[in-house]
């Protein structure tokens, strides 16, 4: 009887240490998310001129999505897509905070004025952050946030635990020259103290990623570091942008074939103009800089033996910038840029590492969105599937396992909102492969094959009606089923402007 007892005993001790084991098996979650990044602008995707050996090889270790989409050409959308698995159009977060209309007035050029939306995350929406801290996760942020102007709508009000370099600004703050401000200590950040002379922010925020995951190893965690690169100021160490102004001479090319200048859209501000060469020596140093800075990230967690339990994601918030304010890189074939809902302007890098559930050295063509990061990590996280259906994204681990049933996915954007890089009001559907635009100034329709047309040189609209009708009603009614805002006319609007005479609203 004591025999037995003492088998009944250490059975039990057993089931909860493997219970107490399971536990812990919770994956950990490192989110990084690249703040105006280009889909060409890593090597694995086509750059020859910037240099990404980290992220390169995270690729290899996972698997990196040819068609991945941001679910805005703008970033605090995306942002809150992220955070919450939703469309911009069901957050009402439509533009970046706070727009270009934010006083209500347009340019006298714009036809059209936008309606007010949400300037902050609203409360009432579950974050990804909140939804891990109630499964005991520790959670952390590291750099920018942009998705409220007061101190009530940070980070810390949205369930990470703690915040470092998070709050309203949507750049780096305090820009006074090449090495001083902004991306160089003094950061001017109230959630971020300042470092030695000399300290470049990227590095300082991975060394806070560092100590995080240092301090938390024995418990599942959650890690966003949201990057403030590559966003302008460009700003980067000194030896690096040395590095590839070499390579820039190397190269030889002349500023005539660097820009695109003559298009229509380009004649309303001065600074408009499509880059189409990458060779911007700055930029490329910024690169290089994130993506050292990635693979300190990388090494950490393997050092920390936390390799084969953690979930990596990869992504951008939107298209890289190539048509404004400076247009530092190109998006390679793409059409567009940042501010676009061409290619350009929504398509972007996305790399998944996760050990246990995605073979390495996948590349995978299925159509996916920002949407679908929070439905994969609640997934990953609570260990049950997320049975709620105003959230819009899907299991990402689901989609690859039936890849050819999810090739035809259906997509979507309601962008009601003038960027700063050129782009117009509009709507647009993906599925099957097709692309539909839909123009809000005009009504107008543009139809694009991305299978054999990524650049979007060829609108098929007119010779494809029944898929026109087909794609605009489905478009439409997802719209009107979300009741989406739509601009109004605006009242100053003038068919005769010129450049040289406006008086812009900024």
């Amino acid at each position: 009887m004591l025999k037995k007892a003492i088998h009944t005993i250490v059975f039990i001790m057993l089931v909860q240490i493997i219970s107490a084991q399971n536990v812990t098996k919770q994956p950990n979650i490192v989110l990084i998310l690249a703040d105006d990044l280009g889909w060409a602008d890593l090597q694995c995707y086509g750059s020859t001129f910037y240099e990404t050996p980290n992220l390169d090889k995270l690729a290899s270790m996972g698997i990196r999505f040819n068609n991945a989409y941001a679910s805005c050409p703008v970033c605090s959308p995306t942002r809150a897509s992220i955070l919450t698995g939703k469309y911009p159009i069901k957050t009402g977060v439509t533009d970046w905070i706070q727009g270009r209309q934010y006083n209500g007035k347009a340019a006298v050029y714009e036809k059209l004025v936008t309606q007010p939306f949400n300037y902050f995350l609203q409360p009432e929406e579950e974050t990804i952050a909140e939804a891990a801290m109630k499964n005991n996760y520790k959670t952390f942020i590291a750099g920018k946030w942009h998705l409220g102007e007061e101190e009530k709508n940070w980070p810390e009000s949205n369930g990470f635990q703690i915040n470092k370099g998070g709050f309203s600004k949507g750049a780096p703050a305090g820009f006074k020259n090449d090495t001083t401000g902004a991306f160089f200590t003094p950061y001017n950040n109230p959630r971020l103290t300042d470092g030695a002379k000399g300290e470049y922010l990227t590095d300082r925020l991975t060394n806070e990623c560092i100590s995080f995951m240092e301090e938390n190893k024995n418990q599942p965690f959650l890690l966003f570091y949201s990057l403030y690169a590559v966003h302008n100021p460009l700003q980067a160490p000194v030896d690096l942008i040395k590095k590839y102004q070499a390579k820039k001479l190397a190269l030889n090319i002349p500023d005539s074939l660097r820009f695109r200048k003559n298009e229509p859209w380009m004649k309303f501000e001065k600074g408009w103009k499509q880059r189409v060469v990458q060779d911007n020596a700055v930029y490329a140093a910024m690169i290089e800089n994130m993506d050292n800075n990635i693979g300190r990230i990388l090494k950490k967690i393997e050092t920390l033996g936390l390799d084969s339990n953690t979930i990596i994601v990869f992504t951008s918030d939107n298209g890289g910038l190539s048509t404004a304010e400076g247009s530092p890189t190109s998006n390679g074939l793409l059409k567009a840029g940042k501010g676009w809902l061409y290619e350009g302007g929504i398509r972007v890098p996305f790399i998944i590492k996760w050990t246990d559930k995605i073979k390495a050295g996948k590349v995978s063509e299925i159509p996916i969105s920002s949407v679908d990061i929070f439905p994969t990590l609640y997934q990953a996280m609570c260990k049950k599937e997320l049975i709620n259906k105003a959230v819009d994204g899907e299991d990402i681990v689901r989609l690859i396992a039936n890849e050819k049933k999810n090739m035809g996915r259906t997509l979507f954007w309601h962008y009601p909102h003038y960027s700063n890089q050129g782009g117009k009001p509009g709507a647009a559907i993906i599925a099957n492969g097709l692309k539909l635009i839909l123009n809000y100034e005009d009504k107008s329709i543009e139809l694009y094959n991305l299978k054999n047309d990524v650049e979007e040189r060829n609108n098929v609209a007119a010779v494809n009606k029944n898929i026109v009708a087909k794609y605009q009603l489905v478009l439409e009614n997802w719209l009107r089923d979300n009741k989406a805002k739509f601009p109004i006319p605006n009242p100053d609007y003038n068919p005769n402007f010129k450049m040289d005479t406006a008086i812009m609203d900024k």
